[in-house]
């Protein structure tokens, strides 16, 4: 079950980063109320995650999964640039996000 946390953790960080955005340096109320709510979610899974998962491997696939998902949401969503090199650094993160997982313990 950790693991399922963790990874609906990561999805509800990606939620609170884009919503971040949209509030537009927290003058907006609706995407500042949905940015406060979702990372609420966000850290209090994470926190249920690292009951029975190491600190580093869950930290590094929270913040992997909120990494890759916003650039994924910002060039399919916000229509930022999708060059090779970033594609190639998000490909990285992955790489390491999945070594991550299995070096560590079921």
């Amino acid at each position: 079950m950790a693991w399922i946390y963790l990874v609906i953790a990561g999805i509800f960080e990606v939620v609170w980063a884009f919503y971040m955005k949209q509030s537009e340096g927290f003058s907006k109320l609706v995407p500042t109320v949905i940015t406060f709510v979702t990372m609420a979610i966000s850290f209090g899974l994470l926190s249920i995650s690292m009951r029975s998962l190491p600190l580093g491997t869950a930290y590094t696939i929270w913040t992997g999964i909120g990494a890759v998902g916003a650039f994924i949401v910002g060039v399919l969503v916000l229509g930022e640039q999708a060059n090779a090199m970033r594609i190639v650094a998000a490909a990285l993160i992955i790489s390491g996000l999945a070594m991550m997982k299995l070096s560590t313990p079921a």
